[in-house]
């Protein structure tokens, strides 16, 4: 395997983490109101870019790292100011987002450039 295989396929692990680790948070992990929160909807905008990362479009890579970004300082701010498991599960999301960003970036700099 090469440089830009296991970048691709680490985009999409941390991806599809990412979209399972939203979903338990805020419905049964740690959510905003006993039973579960809207807040589960902010997983929505993570399966615009699945099928393309799948499917390793390089397009797809390029505007999803920019994304993924307002995921990492949702996990930044909210590991800063929650407490107990709700911390810890927006550290995960912002290494999982941080992880997600990196692989991205070495993906598209594997790609022949186009002139």
């Amino acid at each position: 395997m090469n440089r830009g295989t296991i970048a691709a396929n680490t985009c999409a692990a941390s991806l599809i983490a990412l979209i399972f680790l939203g979903l338990a948070w805020e419905l049964w992990l740690a959510p905003l109101r006993p039973g579960g929160s809207l807040m589960a909807l902010k997983i929505l905008p993570l399966l615009a870019p699945l099928f393309g990362i799948l499917r390793s479009r390089a397009y797809t890579f390029q505007w999803s790292s920019m994304l993924i970004l307002a995921y990492l300082a949702e996990g930044a701010v909210r590991a800063w100011s929650e407490r107990g498991l709700s911390a810890q599960l927006a550290l995960a999301e912002a290494l999982l987002s941080l992880v997600f960003f990196v692989a991205a970036v070495i993906y598209i700099r594997t790609l022949p450039r186009v002139r």
